[in-house]
């Protein structure tokens, strides 16, 4: 079982990453291939409750790939761990099938309670470099987590989410209705709901100086 995962990690760094040229090449030169299988038998030591062992494994995996992923962690099939440097996977986070993390990603817990307290992603979830995914909650299928984001309610599957705090902007890919977007950050203040507003106004006005530039350029 342990081969057949490792295995599908390797094939789904050929199937989603365009610099990877053969099985071979990702087996021995990726480090988030290889920070999972670290992951994967120090995951096994902590199932049977060698917990030291186990440990010992994830520490030397930290050492070696500078990813740190906690054996107790729970991760799916067919992951891709992209670049990698600085990803922190936190004792109870779960991660399903044929997820992508890029570098610089935190699942991470909030508060010093025993128990459930790292987030859970469904399958097919891609969480972009330096995205901060924090608290015991769940983030449904096929969601996608801007980089730099930072996630602290759950959300629906087939959601796109942007933002500090963030929040949903597409469902289904397309494009959500500005009162929805900013709903889920009401709560949290007037402040932080003026700086989605800011924020979103200013992609608003980043897209039409492309536009014009790209208008421009063509007029000459």
């Amino acid at each position: 079982m342990l081969l057949k995962d490792i295995w599908l990690d390797v094939k789904a760094v050929q199937a989603r990453d365009p610099a990877a040229r053969s099985a071979l090449e990702v087996l021995l030169l990726y480090q988030g291939v290889h920070a999972l299988i670290w992951h994967r038998f120090a995951h096994w030591f902590y199932k049977h409750h060698m917990l030291f062992i186990a440990r010992l494994l994830s520490q030397l995996a930290r050492f070696f790939t500078l990813i740190e992923i906690h054996p107790g962690a729970e991760l799916g099939r067919g992951i891709l761990i992209d670049h990698g440097t600085g990803v922190v996977i936190g004792e109870t986070a779960v991660v399903g099938d044929n997820c992508t993390i890029y570098q610089g990603v935190t699942l991470g817990g909030v508060g010093l309670n025993k128990g459930k307290r790292h987030p859970t992603l469904g399958n097919n979830v891609t969480v972009g470099a330096g995205a901060k995914i924090l608290g015991a909650f769940e983030v449904g299928d096929n969601c996608n987590i801007a980089a730099n984001a930072v996630l602290l309610k759950p959300l629906e599957s087939n959601v796109t989410a942007v933002g500090i705090p963030a929040r949903p902007v597409k469902k289904d890919g397309v494009p959500l209705p500005k009162e929805e977007r900013y709903a889920s950050v009401r709560s949290l203040g007037d402040n932080t709901r003026k700086i989605a507003e800011l924020e979103e106004r200013i992609r608003e006005l980043e897209g039409l100086v492309e536009k014009l530039t790209v208008e421009r350029t063509d007029s000459k």
